[in-house]
């Protein structure tokens, strides 16, 4: 199932992902300033409109009506310790996930196109990435992964992949969440998953 990678928010245990099955919150969540907010609230949480705002560059308004659209659809909430008027605000879990199909011609459509949205937002951060990696140490370079592979797989095959690959990965996940657990050396790294099928490459070797 798509799931949008980000760190976890670092206070707290939340729960690991939230899925999005209505029409209008997948839409709501596609918008780049709230993915925005929810991927900041999972690293670097919690924190107010205000601070939000100077992490995003946009206004203070602007940051705490799409917060409070977040959390209308449960992908944030109030967070304690707030006074006055400047509440703090916390992602809800540490990863988003929506239907990867469905018989739901809207839901189908909304999921569509926030994953079409994710992808964009992936690939600009992988964009940067690489233009910043002149600056990374030598060890760091080394490790590194940037490639494909192209595999001739069947349905069931490519879900094992994926759910392997998750496996795989899990035993880190708590290190997000309490620094204890990392080993001295340790930052955050984001791994892609994405597998589509090929339909540009001509099959062969089918009689």
């Amino acid at each position: 199932m798509p799931e949008e990678i980000s760190d976890a928010q670092p206070e707290g245990e939340q729960p690991r992902s939230i899925r999005l099955t209505d029409p209008r919150a997948l839409r709501a969540y596609a918008h780049p300033l709230r993915m925005t907010l929810v991927g900041l609230l999972r690293s670097s949480g919690p924190f107010t409109a205000t601070r939000a705002a100077e992490l995003t560059g946009e206004s203070v308004a602007s940051c705490s009506y799409h917060l409070r659209i977040l959390a209308k659809y449960g992908l944030v909430e109030e967070a304690p310790g707030g006074r006055g008027r400047e509440k703090p605000w916390r992602a809800t879990a540490r990863y988003t996930e929506w239907p990867e199909y469905s018989e739901d011609a809207a839901v189908s459509t909304a999921a569509d196109a926030l994953s079409a949205a994710i992808a964009e937002r992936y690939f600009e951060r992988v964009t940067r990435a690489m233009e910043n990696r002149h600056r990374l140490p030598k060890e760091w370079r080394e490790a590194e992964q940037f490639g494909d592979s192209l595999l001739h797989l069947t349905p069931e095959e490519l879900a094992g992949i994926g759910a392997g690959i998750d496996e795989l990965l899990r035993p880190y996940e708590a290190r997000a969440s309490d620094a204890s657990l990392r080993p001295e050396g340790a930052r955050p790294v984001i791994v892609l998953r994405i597998a589509y099928l090929d339909q540009e490459t001509p099959e062969s070797g089918k009689e």
